[in-house]
């Protein structure tokens, strides 16, 4: 792998500046800095959307229903087994991809330079 795919991949893991690898990326749990307090980089030119959560609604809802349909065909278990197994594990996955996703996504866009579509004039 080469050090630039080692570094968007160690920013994007540890929620750190795209442009330095030190400042954090976030300010707070899930809401984008304004800028890196070590670089200075603005992170106001980067916007991740929905992005984050569609992909987290597809990554999440595949692995507990895979789960989920799995344990019920194995073990067939009462309805109230489902629910405290997977809400649970729902919550967390959640969270943990949520932030994950929406780094790599902010991470990607510096690393390609994306930006707002622009005619050509």
């Amino acid at each position: 792998m080469a050090l630039v795919e080692q570094n968007t991949l160690r920013c994007a893991v540890l929620g750190r500046c795209p442009s330095c690898g030190q400042g954090p990326l976030f300010n707070g749990y899930l809401n984008i800095a304004p800028r890196c307090t070590a670089c200075g980089q603005d992170f106001s030119a980067f916007d991740v959307g929905d992005g984050a959560a569609a992909l987290v609604i597809l990554v999440v809802g595949a692995i507990v229903a895979g789960a989920a349909l799995w344990v019920e065909f194995t073990f067939h278990p009462p309805f109230w087994v489902h629910l405290i197994l997977w809400a649970p594990l729902i919550i967390v996955l959640t969270l943990t991809f949520l932030r994950l996703i929406k780094a790599g996504l902010l991470v990607q866009q510096y690393k390609h330079r994306a930006g707002e579509g622009r005619l050509a004039e």
